[in-house]
């Protein structure tokens, strides 16, 4: 048994079966049912305002997840918000009902928030006036702690030694009425937050790693909502096999049509037309309605006025002048392409050579992922700029530049001090 399991068996769970036993190394027990059954979905202002005055009388950190309905919806915005607090239960919230949860957000506002990977559920918590002031990221706080695998169903199974459903979570939850095992998997998905927290902050702290994830914690809840992707029909998959311009705005304007109608429809744009598709008739550049049927993802079940409507815009992007084309690639916001500092500035390439060895030797010492201790972008840039002088007085302030918390800076900063004196071979 590892030690954040030994921890973890002390919380004395109740859930059925009661906590697994902690002198062997048992199979993972089945979490099958919510410990109070399967709360009513809230779907009212009153129903709402129940669930409000209950967690405001509820204690100690909230345990809060979000379900949405990536792959068939348009957006990111959440259908389903689970939460649980001690002395409040387990509340299920459907958005489309209570589109606006503020008051919720208000009543919790001072209160810690405990997420698995809260960066991606952050965006739709927000959107509907959920915003936490703090919080405790469970998959960060499992990387941190340099557990392999971060899942929320692994770090349950090895951190308190049970097995939650995974069937469920990949399927379309803006389905109105929810089926029932859709909502038992969404009550267990909280059951457990409060219990990992809890081990994990334990194991954090044995390591001596507890204030770095405090630091990791903060930075996240008080992270400025991300700005809109420049360009992001750039990051259609399959974009490298583009090279033309005039094929780049076939991408272009195929993905704007196809985003347009996405969201009119309120579908995944996906189901619209696929990436392959887009890809497929911008090589091509079909000439007319014969040659774009002829394409894969094109094909007879399409009918003729979609047909039509992905022939004119890329007719569109045909009769565009050379000005109005696309440019090969975005404006570098940062250091070109590592592949290419030996060419660029071999002294470049040595200090980042230098750097990468020495910040992993340290992660693996750590025992945390590479991009934790510091991200891989900060590295480059500090290479690719070093300070005028490389002491570790100023790498430190350009690692503060870029963002670095203040436990990364003290780790890694006289690292790459040493690193950024490195010569070309």
């Amino acid at each position: 048994m590892t030690d954040a399991q030994e921890t973890a068996a002390e919380t004395a769970l109740r859930t059925t079966g009661g906590a697994p036993p902690d002198d062997v190394e048992p199979a993972p027990i089945p979490l099958l049912e919510p410990r109070e059954g399967i709360p009513p979905v809230v779907a009212s202002d009153d129903a709402l305002a129940e669930v409000i005055d209950a967690f405001a009388r509820g204690t100690g950190p909230v345990a809060v997840d979000a379900e949405r309905a990536s792959g068939y919806r348009y957006g990111q915005r959440a259908y389903l918000v689970q939460l649980r607090r001690e002395g409040a239960g387990t509340a299920l919230i459907d958005p489309v009902g209570c589109p606006d949860l503020s008051g919720l957000g208000e009543v919790l506002a001072g209160t810690e928030w405990i997420l698995h990977a809260a960066t991606q559920d952050l965006p739709c918590l927000r959107e509907i006036g959920m915003i936490p002031t703090r919080l405790f990221d469970t998959e960060l706080a499992g990387r941190l702690a340099g557990f392999p695998r971060v899942g929320l169903g692994a770090m349950v199974e090895s951190v308190l030694g049970y097995a939650l459903e995974k069937g469920h979570s990949a399927v379309d939850w803006s389905t109105r009425p929810l089926p029932e095992p859709w909502l038992r998997y969404a009550a267990l998905d909280v059951e457990l937050l409060v219990d990992l927290r809890d081990a994990l902050e334990k194991e954090l702290d044995r390591q001596g790693k507890l204030e770095w994830s405090r630091e990791e914690f903060d930075s996240i809840a008080a992270a400025p909502p991300a700005p809109p992707r420049k360009d992001p029909w750039r990051r259609t998959s399959g974009m490298h096999k583009v090279r033309r311009r005039r094929q780049m705005a076939v991408v272009r304007e195929l993905w704007t049509v196809r985003d347009t109608v996405a969201q009119r429809r309120d579908v995944s744009p996906g189901k619209v037309l696929s990436d392959s598709a887009i890809i497929e008739a911008a090589l091509a550049v079909p000439v007319n309605l014969h040659a774009l049927t002829a394409l894969p993802g094109f094909g007879h079940r399409m009918g003729r006025r979609q047909l039509e409507q992905w022939q004119a815009a890329v007719d569109r992007a045909k009769a565009l002048p050379d000005a109005e084309l696309p440019q090969p690639g975005q404006p570098l916001n940062g250091p070109p392409p590592p592949r290419s500092w030996a060419d660029k500035d071999p002294a470049a390439a040595a200090r980042l050579s230098a750097a990468r060895a020495a910040v992993s030797a340290l992660a693996e010492e750590l025992n945390l992922p590479q991009e934790n201790l510091i991200t891989p972008d900060t590295v480059r840039r500090v290479c690719w700029e070093p300070p005028a002088e490389p002491t570790v007085a100023a790498v430190a302030e350009a690692l503060a530049g870029h963002g670095a918390r203040a436990w990364q800076i003290e780790q890694v900063a006289p690292l790459l001090a040493h690193a950024l004196t490195a010569t070309p071979a």
